[in-house]
């Protein structure tokens, strides 16, 4: 029998940050899910301006319906997408961007699990609002972050003024870093996918590893540093193309 933790973990809770392992993760289905549970990390009444969950489908399992606009990023195993004039399957490494109002259907013939951001969408007058986005990350270009090659970012949505938000991969070599400490008025929600490092959020550091979750709040003092012997990876997404008063 396993020995009780008697209440440690490494998550933590702050003003501006939150950093969510998975031995502290929560699962619920979510409305017209089916076969299929979420992790709910991060949401408004946490504080973010947006939805973000991990989604673990069974055989035969459906994703909930939404209002907002969704990006959804395959974590493991292969889905359905079905849309009104399109059908896709996407396999580990695939995404997908749903606008506000598009009727879709995503499921699972076998086990799967996502990451899904949802957002209520930020309209800009004379801007297009985006339409269906579909693509796989290992065909997307990676460029390096100011410079350095050690730190490689992959950008899964298009720099496009129709869309109010960003997702990318970011890929740092065994100890590559952030050359500054960033502060800024956008705020993250940050996956990691592979690997591990310290992260400092706020006055804190924290080492994290690969089934962390991070939300950083805007303005939170933020930094990223990779150790081990093998690369670390993480899916990020920040709100992006909008002006701060609305």
């Amino acid at each position: 029998m396993a020995m009780h933790r008697l209440g440690e973990t490494r998550s933590s809770n702050q003003r501006d940050h939150l950093l969510q392992t998975p031995d502290t993760f929560v699962r619920t289905t979510l409305p017209r899910m089916q076969n299929a549970v979420a992790i709910v990390h991060v949401a408004p009444a946490a504080g973010a301006a947006f939805v973000q969950y991990t989604a673990e489908l069974e055989a035969g399992g459906v994703l909930g319906t939404t209002s907002t606009q969704r990006f959804i990023y395959v974590l493991e195993g292969v889905i359905d997408l079905a849309t009104g004039t399109s059908f896709q399957t996407l396999a580990t490494g695939g995404f997908a961007y749903i606008p506000a109002g598009l009727e879709h259907t995503v499921s699972a013939s076998a086990g799967a699990r996502l990451a899904v951001i949802e957002k209520p969408y930020e309209a800009i007058d004379g801007v297009s609002a985006p339409k269906l986005l579909i693509g796989t990350e290992t065909d997307m270009p990676s460029t390096a972050l100011m410079g350095d090659d050690d730190l490689q970012v992959c950008s899964l949505v298009p720099n496009d003024a129709g869309f109010d938000f960003a997702v990318n991969t970011m890929t740092y070599a065994p100890g590559a870093a952030l050359g500054m400490v960033e502060i800024h008025v956008m705020e993250h929600g940050l996956l990691m996918l592979e690997g591990g490092g310290i992260y400092r959020l706020g006055d804190r550091w924290y080492p994290v590893t690969a089934g962390d979750f991070i939300w950083m709040a805007p303005c939170c003092p933020q930094w990223f540093g990779a150790l081990g012997k093998v690369p670390a990876k993480y899916l990020i997404y920040k709100d992006w193309n909008r002006h701060p008063l609305g």
